[in-house]
């Protein structure tokens, strides 16, 4: 059966709950991470001083769903939006997409808030879409962001030279990684139990 192009979807978890991103969901995001240099030092944006400026920043990623499903993370505990993340550069006939432009508040760095969303974004890519190759990149001097990759099970593939221009003005190299189908029942059984585990 071919793969399915992403689509809104509400995936829920014991610890989160992503849901479609909506321009609602702004007045959370900024309080959680609006105007925090240190959560968008890797993005692709400059960080959101205001809150209109997170918010066109969400616009430009509604505006194209052809090429973003963008989600909402909401912490069930606390039922507050505390981050976001995204499929995208998804091709069916090649059964693959990318989970990128995530973020969360610092509030829950080193929480199970990351893990649960991957788990929760991996088993809809794998087990609903019918992906059979999940990739992401980041920046190759965000060691905290590759580490927390290759937490998931995902493997290193190499990286591109001079890749994208940062917001500063300087050029990042970007490190790919990336989980298989056929690997994936041994990852969610890692990432189950690291969950079980607290």
């Amino acid at each position: 059966m071919p793969a399915k192009t992403p689509a809104p979807a509400t995936l829920s978890g014991r610890h989160v709950r992503l849901e479609p991103l909506t321009p609602d969901h702004v007045p959370e995001l900024f309080a959680a991470g609006g105007g925090d240099d240190e959560v968008w030092r890797w993005l692709g944006h400059p960080t959101p001083r205001t809150e209109d400026e997170l918010r066109a920043i969400a616009a430009d990623l509604l505006a194209r769903p052809d090429a973003y499903t963008a989600f909402a993370v909401v912490g069930l505990a606390s039922g507050r939006a505390v981050g976001w993340t995204t499929y995208l550069d998804w091709d069916t006939r090649d059964e693959r997409l990318e989970i990128g432009f995530t973020w969360y508040a610092r509030a829950v760095w080193r929480s199970p808030v990351n893990t649960e969303s991957k788990l929760l974004l991996l088993t809809h890519a794998f087990e609903d879409l019918g992906m059979g190759r999940v990739q992401w990149k980041t920046d190759h001097l965000n060691q905290r962001s590759q580490n927390a990759i290759a937490r998931l099970g995902a493997r290193p593939e190499g990286t591109l030279r001079r890749h994208r221009l940062r917001p500063d003005g300087s050029w990042r190299d970007s490190v790919y990684f990336s989980m298989l189908a056929d690997e994936w029942p041994a990852a969610k059984a890692a990432l189950v139990a690291r969950l079980e585990r607290g």
